[in-house]
């Protein structure tokens, strides 16, 4: 088993502070504080450098990181070896999703996956997809449910499923009564608009940028990180916005939403990304296919 010592030395590296590295590992900042200074008497050299409100590695604490890393990896494949000698999968896994799957798609396939398996322990981070994609590539996560088709080399990508995004209004709004609509006729009303890094803002900036519209001549009204919060503005009539259509069902069902389709149609990829080469335990490999391939029944029975 790794040296407790490294664990924790490992997280305050990685979260570049000893009060978030305590939070994440569930320790007082005293007691962490306690085991670097142990380690650093060990090798009888500083491993950080502190100010600023931040720590960083000396030259010492570089070459200690980067065997942490392989040491710690090590250990947790080690563990999960011995463990799959058991026929039943258990242990922790460590997921990242974007907001909107989280809401609307992690209940069903978590549903799911417990049923087969309720000895496993989902332990889930919910982030814009950007964020997520970051925390999988720092090895913060076992695998992510994003909304981009990631560029990064270092990632392995499997496209499980699409979703439509639509247009939501109040229903008494002018566009309430139409059955699609296209980018021009969005621009004169204020937009409801997502914050900067998720990918339903980045869909929609290219939707209008395709339509010759720059985002300087948008009537952007608020930039929300929340759905429920640009579901309930829209509704009382502050704006438009644009959704996925499974996050907006309920809405438009209860008769708080109008759902308008775009012109042409746009959809949002839903993504499972995992490290390419970080280790994978038999437990991440059967969330990754049972995700990938639960997701695409479930977009195809949505879209039905």
């Amino acid at each position: 088993m790794a040296d407790r010592r490294l664990q924790v030395f490992h997280a305050v590296a990685r979260n570049g502070s000893f009060t978030r590295a305590a939070e994440a590992l569930f320790m007082t900042q005293p007691a962490v504080t306690f085991q670097i200074k142990q380690l650093e008497e060990q090798f009888n050299t500083r491993l950080f450098d502190r100010g600023h409100g931040r720590v960083t590695l000396t030259a010492a604490g570089e070459l200690v990181m980067a065997y942490a890393e392989r040491i710690l990896g090590l250990t947790e494949e080690l563990e999960s070896r011995v463990s799959e000698l058991t026929d039943e999968l258990s242990g922790i896994l460590h997921l990242g999703t974007s907001t909107t799957i989280a809401g609307y798609w992690l209940p069903y396939l978590l549903e799911g996956f417990k049923r087969k398996y309720p000895r496993v322990i989902p332990r889930v981070s919910v982030g814009n997809s950007q964020l997520i994609e970051s925390r999988v590539m720092d090895r913060n996560l076992d695998v992510g449910l994003i909304e981009i088709v990631t560029e990064q080399p270092t990632l392995d990508r499997r496209s499980a499923g699409q979703d439509e995004l639509q247009l939501i209004v109040a229903p008494g709004h002018p566009l309430a009564g139409e059955t699609s609509v296209q980018a021009e006729q969005l621009a004169e009303y204020p937009l409801l608009h997502r914050e900067p890094g998720n990918a339903i803002r980045d869909l929609l900036d290219q939707y209008f940028a395709a339509a010759g519209i720059a985002f300087e001549d948008l009537n952007v009204a608020a930039e929300l990180g929340s759905l429920s919060t640009v579901k309930h503005l829209v509704a009382q009539g502050f704006g438009i916005a644009v959704a996925s259509a499974a996050a907006i069902r309920s809405g438009v069902k209860a008769g708080r939403l109008v759902g308008i389709s775009l012109e042409p149609k746009l959809y949002t990829p839903l993504e499972v990304i995992l490290l390419k080469d970080k280790f994978r335990s038999r437990l991440v490999n059967t969330f990754a296919d049972f995700v990938t391939e639960e997701i695409g029944r479930l977009s195809a029975t949505r879209k039905a």
